[in-house]
């Protein structure tokens, strides 16, 4: 089973990219340019539980991150594949650890400079790639236990329970008009010390996604 998914990543999702480096500027910049610009990461008071924790600003945690894998890929085990358009892309990580129990969180921007069309493609290719593999975690991970809860193709969310150690929230989003996508995943062992908070997807998702308008200057209407 786990050749079939390989087949069936690899003849469905493989695309032309191109390569970028992560640039010390911080400022705003085309969506072609080659670097994440501090002003794109989601703001510390749209991530979820913020009133516990009151995450920091994350551009000042970011390392650079070369073929960036997203949190869920380790929990199902899912096996890297060749053609993997992230591994071209200009990517950072921010990580914020905690105690066990409570929530950590990971937030991770891609993007693929270059033109946009191409770049674009890449983006959305990630999250045809990342939806599959969700698909297939139990057959990569068989102790996990995922439930996708939104499935576009420009958004990815889901709720995974790896056996009864851990939950993880999973979120992914491509902005093809420049050329990113962003990782925001949250897990905590069982029982979580703090309960998950109500908060709808879409929500998470336009948190996600407004600071790239602003990061990637004319990107957006």
């Amino acid at each position: 089973m786990v050749r079939m998914l390989l087949a069936i990543l690899l003849a469905t999702c493989g695309v032309s990219v191109t390569g970028g480096w992560v640039g010390a500027d911080p400022g705003d910049c085309p969506p072609n340019c080659d670097r994440i610009p501090d002003s794109g990461w989601i703001e510390p008071t749209a991530i979820p539980l913020y009133p516990v924790y009151h995450w920091p600003q994350l551009a000042g945690l970011a390392v650079a991150a070369v073929g960036p894998r997203a949190k869920f890929e380790e929990e199902c085990a899912t096996p890297p594949l060749p053609g993997d358009p992230r591994v071209f892309a200009v990517g950072a990580r921010a990580l914020v650890p905690q105690p066990d129990r409570q929530w950590q969180l990971q937030v991770q921007v891609m993007h693929w400079r270059g033109d946009v069309t191409q770049g674009g493609q890449s983006a959305l290719s990630t999250i045809r790639r990342a939806a599959l593999a969700l698909r297939a975690c139990q057959l990569t991970a068989p102790a996990t236990s995922p439930s996708v809860t939104v499935d576009l193709p420009d958004r990815l969310a889901a709720v995974i329970s790896v056996g009864a150690k851990r939950v993880l929230h999973q979120y992914l989003i491509a902005q093809p008009r420049n050329s990113t996508v962003v990782e925001l995943a949250m897990w905590a062992s069982v029982p979580p010390a703090v309960p998950w908070p109500s908060v709808s997807d879409p929500q998470v998702f336009d948190a996600m996604a407004a600071p790239l308008c602003t990061a990637y200057i004319g990107s957006c209407p």
